[in-house]
């Protein structure tokens, strides 16, 4: 009984290891190639589920189904302008032939990413140098806005530009040409884009010196003309503010003439009627604006500057 339950159970662990040969299971984002002695045998299993080999002298390769990322590296490119500029991609491709991707780049997909390194590069150059840098940059012929320098305003419209290809457009070339070369390696590629373009270094520290000065003649031309603004408004305040003065001189002039006038009528009247008080009132007016405590007056007695005092010591 012993010997036979230990039979039994080696064969139950040996038809469970031919088991675990035979049936292997196919991922919903996998596609797989059957690999007996290193060549493929059959054609790729793309549905999922349970599947079955020879055990033992069969290999099962798997793929990815799913749709992968390429990000390229960073080109200069010279344009058909002689402009030298830095063009940074980005696609994204599958693969749809499992078979001929084992059999030209062994199923590895770091070497595909060097394949398509080459061959989407190398359109991307192709595109680019052939074409402006208006024509990598923009989309279409609409018309754009300038800056004060260019039109002597903020916002102004410029002449329209004739876009023949634009961006989009050559994005579309370098899609066409690069997925020619894709099914021989069992890929699709399903998109390419441009991440961004810029002027190399040296181009770039160029191009920001003119815009700094630039932005200084702007800024020199906004201070002259504000200067000009400047003088211009102290001279209408001035003038104004002479204006004004003059009137208000004027009208005070007149206004204190009248006044006089009235008073000296009032006086008249008021004094007329008895010049011997009138007389009295103007005494006592020069007493108070020529003496004080201060004032020493050295006079004769028979000055009459003090008439009215004597009459008051009578």
């Amino acid at each position: 009984m012993r010997a036979s339950t230990i039979s039994g159970i080696i064969l139950a662990v040996v038809a469970l290891i031919v088991l675990m040969g035979i049936i292997y299971v196919v991922d919903e984002t996998e596609q797989a190639v059957i690999v007996q002695f290193g060549d493929p045998v059959g054609e790729p299993i793309t549905d999922a589920g349970l599947h079955f080999k020879l055990p033992f002298i069969q290999e099962v390769k798997r793929f990815d189904k799913r749709v992968l990322e390429w990000d390229g590296d960073t080109n200069q490119i010279p344009t058909a302008d002689k402009k030298f500029i830095i063009v940074d991609t980005f696609g994204r491709w599958r693969i749809v032939d499992a078979l001929k991707f084992l059999q030209t780049v062994r199923g590895d997909e770091d070497a595909a990413q060097s394949r398509l390194d080459d061959i989407i590069d190398s359109a991307t150059r192709n595109f680019i140098s052939e074409n402006l840098l208006i024509e990598a940059v923009r989309n279409s012929s609409r018309t754009l806005k300038t800056t004060l320098e260019e039109q002597g305003g903020f916002g102004e419209p410029v002449a329209d530009v004739e876009i023949e290809k634009g961006r989009d457009r050559i994005t579309e070339l370098i899609l066409d040409k690069a997925a020619e070369a894709m099914p021989e390696f069992g890929i699709e590629l399903l998109d390419v884009r441009i991440k961004r373009i810029n002027y190399i270094e040296e181009v770039r520290e160029k191009v920001y010196d003119r815009m700094i000065s630039e932005r200084k003649r702007i800024a020199e031309k906004f201070r002259s003309e504000g200067q000009g603004r400047r003088a211009e408004i102290d001279g209408e305040r001035e003038k104004e503010f002479q204006r004004i003065t003059s009137e208000a001189y004027r009208k005070a002039q007149r206004i204190k003439g009248e006044a006089d006038a009235e008073a000296t009528r009032i006086y008249a009247n008021s004094f007329g009627r008895d010049p011997e008080f009138y007389s009295f009132m103007q005494t006592l007016e020069s007493y108070r604006n020529t003496m004080n405590t201060n004032t020493t007056l050295i006079l004769n007695t028979d000055s009459e500057y003090l008439q009215y005092l004597k009459n008051i010591r009578k």
